[in-house]
């Protein structure tokens, strides 16, 4: 049987369209209709404009605001946070499938280097009795020192615990203030129905693979082992070949082809996709359309990594760079910096992308992004540092 062949602008839009940026940002806000479509959001600590997780959920719908985010999860219980590939919050509902994660991270910390600092079981248990009799506490709660020769990334014991005992679920994020993570007891935080509920390993996998290549459409075993991070590759290509998908060839940005498996309603969906707005967005590093590198540039031709980590010397584009997305290309990179104090958007840096024309119609798209960016973020005005681009 040949396989079904997508060719690479409709796999573009419906990569884009599963992902709530096939259409302009606007309409009715469904906050939690979008956290849950897209399965997760990032959360990151770093602001240069605004939060990861609030820049992507404002990317999906420009109604949102940041206010309303942390009540989802230290009031209506309706997100938790753990660990993806990185931080970020999911579905309360998510829970009973996420049971096994908690015991894989602690298998794979449990045979981590980092762990050499980690406090005792006695210790451990210690802090969780402060937290059990004391309610809620963060990390400035607790004061223990780094002993020995410091290292780039040493932490104090007690932050060592309290991760440890994060991503094990021993304790779980109550809320954040100021973004710092206060810790409580699972119990006083996970629903007992959700925590209790006992799904077996391989019910929890096929889950975790399904619910992935959903809100993909379209990808390769190691696609589906990304998007989550929570199963290893040989199970996401277990399940794959145990599972009716249909085997289709996506036609990349290079115009090569690449094998992968389609979720079963892939026809129609085809049929559904529409064409994605013309709307031009400056999207979050920490994006889910761009996280994960090597789909970015097998689909759009699109380079991409983050900055700030990397000294200044040796940076290609800059600190933290937003990538431009226009319909179902991406045109551009652009550096912008929040100056809440004096209610200034700051465009440090502006790369249009190679073979990429700017006429006068894309650069109003442009200043009209920026424009709605800074009412996003509570600023006056947007300026253009000298030598930011030759507008």
């Amino acid at each position: 049987m040949a396989h079904l062949r997508i060719d690479n602008r409709t796999a573009r839009r419906l990569w884009l369209t599963s992902h709530g940026l096939g259409v302009a940002p606007t309409g009715p806000l469904d906050l939690m209709g979008t956290i849950k479509a897209l399965g997760f959001v990032q959360l990151d600590s770093i602001q240069t404009v605004a939060r990861a997780h609030h820049h992507i959920l404002w990317s999906r719908n420009n109604n949102y605001r940041e206010h309303m985010f942390d009540p989802l999860l230290a009031r209506h219980r309706s997100i938790f946070e753990h660990f993806t590939h990185d931080a970020s919050v999911l579905p309360m509902e998510f829970l009973p499938m996420w049971q096994r994660q908690f015991r894989r991270k602690k298998g794979q910390l449990d045979r981590s280097g980092w762990l050499k600092t980690l406090p005792d079981e006695k210790q451990r248990a210690a802090m969780k009795d402060r937290i059990r009799n004391e309610g809620a506490l963060s990390t400035h709660a607790f004061d223990t020192k780094v002993t020995g020769k410091k290292e780039m990334w040493s932490r104090p014991p007690h932050k060592v615990a309290l991760d440890y005992m994060w991503y094990t679920g021993e304790l779980a994020t109550c809320f954040r203030r100021n973004f710092t993570k206060f810790y409580n007891l699972p119990e006083r935080v996970f629903p007992p129905a959700l925590a209790e509920a006992a799904l077996s390993d391989q019910t929890q996998i096929d889950w975790l693979c399904s619910a992935a290549l959903d809100r993909m459409g379209f990808g390769t075993p190691g696609d589906i082992q990304r998007f989550w991070e929570a199963v290893s590759s040989e199970e996401a290509r277990a399940w794959a070949d145990r599972s009716e998908l249909v085997p289709v060839e996506i036609e990349t940005a290079d115009r090569s082809i690449v094998t992968a498996l389609a979720v079963p309603d892939i026809e129609h969906r085809i049929k559904s996709v529409q064409p994605s707005t013309s709307r031009l967005r400056i999207l979050n590093p920490f994006d889910p359309v761009i996280r994960d590198r090597a789909r970015l540039q097998r689909l759009f031709g699109f380079s991409y990594r983050v900055e700030m980590f990397v000294p200044a010397a040796k940076r290609i584009w800059g600190y933290y760079v937003f990538p431009i997305l226009e319909g179902d290309r991406f045109v551009g990179r652009i550096e912008a910096k929040a100056d809440r104090k004096q209610g200034v958007l700051t465009v440090l840096g502006f790369w249009p992308e190679q073979g990429v024309k700017w006429p006068d119609t894309r650069r109003d798209k442009l200043d009209a992004e920026l424009d709605r960016m800074r009412r996003f973020v509570g600023l006056d005005r947007v300026v253009w540092r000298d030598g930011a681009s030759d507008r």
